[in-house]
This record gives C-alpha cells, sequence and structure tokens, in this order.
C-alpha cells in the first residue's frame, strides 16, 4: 500500500523573470511612453505635463496588468504589491486630475515611507514583516535573519524617501525619470546582492539564493 503522506504537494511557482517584470515592467512602460510623447523642446512646459499625464496613464494600466500576471503566473500577489498598486492609482490619478508632475514624483516616496514604517514596527513588536510584505519563505532563512533582513531594508527605504524627495526640489522631471528608473533600480539591485552573505550564513539555501535576488521588494 502508497503511504501517500509524504507525497510532495503541489510545487511553489517559480519567480525566474516573472518578478522582474512585474516589479520594473510598469516603471519601463511610464518611462517609453513618457519619452514618446516628451516634446524636443525643454522649455515646452505644456507639453511635457501632457507626457507625464500620458505616461502616468499607462503606468496605471501597467501595473494593473502586472496584478495579473502575478496571480497568474506565480499565483499570489503580495501584500507589497498590493499596497505598491494603491498608492500608484491614487497617486497617479491625483497626477491626471490636477495636471500636476509632482504627485507622480512624490509617490516613491509615500511607497518608500510606508514601507519604512511598517518595518519600523514590526521590529519594534519583534516581528519580520519583510517575510509577510513579500509572501517568501527563501528555503532556510531564519527568524534571526528575517529580522535582520527586515532592519536592512527599513533603514534602506528611508535612505531611498529622502534621496527622492531631495530629486523631486532639485533636479527636472526628465532627470528624475532617468534616475528613478536607472539609479534607484541599481541601488536596489546593489543593495540585495549586498544582504546575500548576511541570509546565507543565517540559513538561506542555494536554491533559495536565485529568487532572493530576483526578487528585491520595489515600489
Amino acid at each position: 500500500m502508497t503511504d501517500t503522506s509524504k507525497a510532495p504537494g503541489k510545487p511553489k511557482p517559480k519567480s525566474s523573470w516573472v518578478n522582474l517584470v512585474v516589479d520594473f515592467g510598469p516603471l519601463l512602460v511610464f518611462f517609453l511612453a513618457y519619452r514618446h510623447f516628451a516634446p524636443s523642446d525643454d522649455n515646452n512646459m505644456v507639453g511635457t505635463v501632457t507626457a507625464v499625464i500620458k505616461g502616468t496613464v499607462a503606468f496605471m494600466v501597467a501595473t494593473v496588468a502586472a496584478l495579473a500576471v502575478s496571480k497568474w503566473r506565480l499565483g499570489h500577489i503580495s501584500p507589497m504589491l498590493w499596497l505598491t498598486t494603491v498608492l500608484i492609482l491614487g497617486f497617479g490619478a491625483l497626477t491626471v486630475i490636477f495636471r500636476n508632475p509632482f504627485y507622480v514624483q512624490i509617490k516613491p516616496t509615500a511607497v518608500y515611507l510606508l514601507f519604512s514604517v511598517v518595518l519600523f514596527v514590526g521590529l519594534f513588536r519583534g516581528k519580520p514583516m519583510l517575510k509577510y510584505l513579500l509572501q517568501s519563505a527563501f528555503e532556510g532563512l531564519n527568524d534571526e535573519g528575517w529580522m535582520k533582513l527586515s532592519r536592512n531594508w527599513a533603514w534602506f527605504f528611508l535612505v531611498l524617501a529622502v534621496l527622492n524627495t531631495a530629486l523631486v526640489y532639485t533636479v527636472s522631471f526628465d532627470t528624475w525619470m532617468q534616475a528613478k528608473l536607472w539609479g534607484f533600480t541599481v541601488l536596489s539591485f546593489l543593495f540585495t546582492f549586498s544582504q546575500l552573505p548576511m541570509v546565507l550564513k543565517h540559513g538561506m539555501g542555494e536554491e533559495a539564493k536565485a529568487e532572493f535576488v530576483e526578487t528585491p521588494p520595489t515600489d
């Protein structure tokens, strides 16, 4: 008689490239749409605002599509993705209604501050909230590892919030857009890689290493 008690359950969906598409796809769509509609004359403020509005609408549509892709390919939608989507739609709507790029620019600050506060509150209560926000269980990572990872990301999100706010008030929209797409993305990946020695030290298996690198928390 076959013992079914040890039969393997349904395999966990692999993230591979899907997480990258879900996390960074909408931002790339925003950038491409803005660049497509942006006027050649830098002094054409009306044209620039119009390009931002059209890019924001494309961003909102792409974000909703990312939710569907996450559910379809990964089988779930993480709380972090839900929260990010709500803020994107909210600040995106404000950008369209008031025709003011400021709202879509300040949105990352709101996202970073929200995640930072959630993680710091979790640390105060002794809970690694990053684990719940990502809905990930990196194989072998122990509770101490999750706590340290939550602490490190809490501080990193706070730094990103300050950096984004500074850029909003000191550079042009085009420069901010370039920094947001390339600079912040590179920073997030570099920071994620910097955490590898720590999480491996705290029990994360080699099989979970690729998934860890492919799923950096984003806004």
